[in-house]
């Protein structure tokens, strides 16, 4: 099935009011948007999971029994790796939430409650749970590659 961009159309000034969207885009041109937006095997994923396996380490990937689905899980350890975008995970949320629309806040602080019941569960079954940030992996990505190898080898 071929995906096909869709048609922009001038958005109406009253519209605004009724539908109280967080941007200027239509519910149409929004859902599409979002749609594209992926929520694992991303680039930054593939990379590291990449280097990992060049370096002979076998791992599973998003499991789907395991609380939050980590992107990266040694079984055997009970290491779970969340592998979180900077946005849509907050890091450093409380210095820049003010900043956002009240339905990306809302938004945010939900994944951000998530994710910490997520590990504690995790934790509270034995589990070792490392994050890593992506900016930690594109500012330094031998770095990130060490903290997990540092956490396997605990």
């Amino acid at each position: 099935m071929r995906l096909t961009t869709p048609v922009l159309k001038p958005w109406p000034k009253d519209l605004e009011k009724i539908n109280k969207m967080p941007d200027k885009l239509t519910p149409e041109q929004r859902s599409y948007c979002m749609s594209r937006v992926k929520g694992k095997d991303t680039g930054l994923e593939k990379k590291v999971r990449s280097e990992l396996h060049k370096r002979g380490l076998r791992f599973r990937k998003h499991p789907p029994r395991l609380p939050g689905k980590p992107d990266i899980v040694f079984p055997n350890q009970k290491i779970a790796i969340f592998l979180d975008g900077d946005f849509w995970h907050g890091y450093r949320f409380p210095t820049w939430k003010n900043k956002l629309k009240p339905f990306w806040k809302n938004k945010i602080e939900e994944t951000r409650k998530r994710d910490r019941k997520n590990f504690d569960r995790l934790k509270r079954d034995g589990w070792r749970v490392l994050r890593i940030w992506e900016h930690e992996i594109k500012k330094d990505f031998s770095g990130a590659i060490e903290k997990i190898l540092l956490t396997l080898k605990k």
